[in-house]
């Protein structure tokens, strides 16, 4: 994917792209229409909007059936993501479908659960998850105890992420704000991944439970940081308390043993 703005790569070759992946799966698919539609109605657009666009047009296409587009797209997917790195460079592409997924699969939790652990293996389902979290909450929670616990980065990754209260770019959690507590077993169920990417979202998720329930946060950090813990729980811990580092404040400076 060559230098130039993300939202660039949501146009008519896009289109073009999907299509191919798509007739090969379902040959009735009008290709033409498809990218005519979409080439005519992103030009405007920013990023948010072309991505939504395009997830939209895709279940137009597809007949307004949700299993079968679901069904279909997730035939397109490939090979999952081998690295850390490259959701939004190799597999941008694929954010159309989480968009979809958001938008259209409430009514079936089941399906959408299975395309979100598929789509986050290659590009993410951060996003995607959490409509789930705000309107089917134990059920997704349950799921996402689950994945904290898979073989794959990716979906482990998406257990701590997609719960973050304060998720980059996305509609804050009040649910996690008001009261972090349901998502804490997740945590600690990773609190020692041996992933770079899952500790740096583990660490991130407590930094943003410290910003709006200190006390709580705190508590965790401490229940974690005893003798002999692992090196890569020592690195979450770090992380997590970097804005009090930064300020030199005393009782963050004593849990990394610089005080």
């Amino acid at each position: 994917m060559a230098f130039k703005k993300l939202k660039l790569w949501f146009d008519k070759d896009l289109a073009i792209l999907l299509a191919k992946k798509i007739i090969l799966i379902e040959p009735q698919f009008n290709s033409k229409r498809f990218i005519k539609k979409i080439d005519k109605e992103v030009q405007s657009l920013e990023l948010k909007d072309r991505v939504e666009v395009i997830a939209d047009q895709l279940f137009i296409e597809l007949g307004d059936d949700y299993k079968k587009t679901v069904d279909v797209l997730i035939q397109t997917l490939g090979p999952e993501n081998e690295e850390e790195t490259g959701m939004f460079t190799n597999f941008y592409w694929i954010m159309p479908f989480a968009k979809l997924v958001e938008k259209y699969g409430l009514d079936d939790f089941n399906l959408s659960m299975k395309a979100i652990k598929e789509i986050t293996k290659r590009n993410t389902g951060e996003y995607t998850i959490r409509p789930y979290l705000e309107h089917k909450n134990k059920q997704t929670l349950k799921v996402m105890l689950k994945w904290a616990k898979d073989k794959n980065r990716h979906v482990r990754r998406l257990a701590s992420e997609g719960v973050r209260p304060r998720l980059p770019w996305a509609k804050k959690l009040d649910i996690y704000i008001d009261d972090p507590s349901p998502i804490i077993p997740i945590l600690s169920l990773l609190k020692d991944d041996s992933s770079k990417y899952v500790q740096k979202s583990v660490a991130n998720c407590l930094n943003d439970i410290l910003k709006d329930n200190f006390e709580i946060g705190k508590q965790i950090i401490e229940e974690w940081n005893i003798d002999n813990c692992s090196k890569e729980r020592k690195w979450i811990i770090k992380h997590a308390l970097r804005n009090f580092i930064k300020k030199e404040e005393q009782w963050a400076l004593k849990i990394i043993g610089k005080s």
